[in-house]
């Protein structure tokens, strides 16, 4: 059987699974990242991630024989930064992806400094808050002491292959979101940019996602249980992971991810770019996608659940259910922790506006998921104006579990949506990868099988129509006063420490 470890924003998974695609068992854990300064989100490296891992493997194999494992692979939120001592032991919280919007400054410094245009040609996107370049550059002028004593650096499922193996690599569709350092033409570091933004320390081994990177040490299997010597795949992000776990094979094949960020994948028949997108590298050796995230979706569900005092989430979607299509006239931004895709702004912020004193919790709820799938619409039309024609929109993630979510998808964007069979993502894809690297099953085996369709109900087209009008207005007429409140909650949260 193959191990699939994800370590995603609202959770960790693992899978186990057998060489045909039928899952053995699996494990979930619960967390929340920390969001110490507005803009700021931060995970524990070593405590949260690496110990989920040795926690979810005591989970499976009280239940299974860990003997029959035959490979391993891991995914995780991505891209992050983890920045370890010589001894492999983090000096800091993770900074996490997209989310973390801190390095607004050093974005504008490496652009002035290497030239924005020469950016976007090599790795094939701007920089943006998604990018780890800036974040380094962060920590080195922010806390020199720390950057300092740093001798590596890592994203989550690199970290954990280290801790796995002892090697020091990361995959390609990771490296192709470290801009400026990747060059995503010729696959490979950008050396002199590295040395600049990276300075002393050195740069990982280059895998694709199925690689084996190594083996599992004495020391790892006596903390995870797995058997010393079981081989373990370079793995990597999880967006790209899952959308291969749905059969993303063909060019126009388009992931939907629903988690605690929105994602999507497409599979190109060839590179293409555009100023507000992210072409990648994808999971197969030479492919090439392009994707693009949102800041917030299922976490933006998880604020409202928390504020509303903890109200069960199936309760607050049954009442969501019961609004009709457009909330009654209540539209929300949801602009919590920035934007990615569509608008590539970490300045943004959210907005709830309509609101009168008939609108109520379900009101609220019913808002955001409409307001997540009006940017969703969005950034579907930037795909098919920049990539290709989306010939499937295949659906996965932990938020299919709120169907009423997928159904609004549907209903605002006019498109219907392939729903699998098995709905894991991540980690399941991982054991798929397993298989792959391990040489159990033939590089281009897709498990993916379909379990039936979400189709648009016409009556809904005309409010959501509408209300696209005015959900696209919001975010132009009211960016100067965003900017400012995040200027606002910049000064009153304190400065940074050295």
């Amino acid at each position: 059987m193959f191990l699939g470890l994800d370590i995603g924003t609202g959770s960790s998974k693992a899978v186990l699974a057998a060489s045909d695609g039928t899952i053995i068992d699996s494990a979930t854990v619960h967390h929340t990242a920390s969001l110490p300064r507005p803009g700021w989100a931060e995970f524990d490296a070593e405590n949260t991630w690496w110990a989920e891992v040795r926690q979810l493997c005591g989970q499976l194999f009280a239940r299974q024989d860990p003997r029959r494992v035959a490979g391993v692979a891991v995914s995780g939120m991505g891209p992050c930064l983890v920045v370890t001592d010589a001894n492999h032991v983090p000096l800091r919280p993770a900074i996490l992806y997209g989310v973390d919007t801190r390095a607004v400054r050093e974005i504008d410094e490496l652009n002035a400094e290497f030239g924005a245009e020469r950016i976007e040609a090599d790795g094939g996107k701007a920089l943006s808050s998604q990018s780890v370049g800036p974040k380094l550059r962060w920590i080195a002028r922010n806390e020199p002491r720390t950057f300092a004593a740093a001798r590596y650096w890592y994203s989550c499922s690199s970290f954990l292959v280290q801790k796995l193996t002892g090697e020091y690599v990361m995959d390609h569709p990771t490296a192709g979101q470290c801009d400026p350092l990747y060059d995503i033409h010729r696959l490979d570091w950008i050396a002199d940019r590295a040395a600049a933004v990276a300075g002393h320390l050195p740069l990982p081994r280059l895998l694709w996602p199925a690689d084996i990177a190594g083996n599992v040490t004495a020391e790892a299997s006596a903390l995870t249980g797995i058997p010393a010597g079981t081989p373990v795949c370079a793995g990597t992000v999880d967006a790209w992971v899952e959308a291969h776990s749905v059969g993303v094979r063909r060019p126009g094949d388009t992931m939907l991810m629903y988690g605690s960020t929105m994602f999507f994948v497409q599979r190109l028949k060839a590179f293409r770019s555009h100023p507000r997108l992210w072409p990648v590298p994808g999971v197969e050796p030479g492919s090439m996608t392009l994707s693009g995230g949102m800041a917030t979706s299922g976490a933006l569900l998880t604020w409202l659940q928390q504020i509303m005092g903890e109200t069960p989430m199936a309760d607050l979607l049954e009442e969501a259910a019961r609004v009709p299509a457009g909330a009654e006239g209540l539209l929300v931004l949801p602009y919590f922790a920035g934007e990615r895709t569509p608008i590539l702004d970490p300045d943004a912020r959210g907005m709830i506006t309509g609101l009168t004193l008939r609108h109520g919790r379900g009101h609220l709820v019913r808002a955001a998921l409409e307001g997540i799938c009006l940017g969703l619409r969005q950034t579907l039309d930037l795909v098919e104006e920049a990539g290709e024609p989306v010939s499937r929109l295949l659906a996965v993630g932990g938020g299919l579990q709120a169907r009423l979510w997928s159904q609004i998808a549907s209903d605002v964007t006019g498109r219907a949506q392939l729903v699998p069979r098995v709905t894991i993502g991540a980690s399941y894809g991982d054991a798929l990868l397993a298989a792959v690297g391990t040489g159990a099953v033939a590089p281009d085996t897709d498990w993916m099988q379909a379990s039936g369709h979400v189709e648009p109900k016409p009556e809904t087209s005309g409010i959501y129509q509408e209300m696209y009008g005015t959900y696209c207005g919001l975010y132009p007429s009211n960016r100067e006063h965003m900017h400012a409140l995040a200027r606002m909650q910049e000064r009153t949260a304190g400065s940074p420490q050295a």
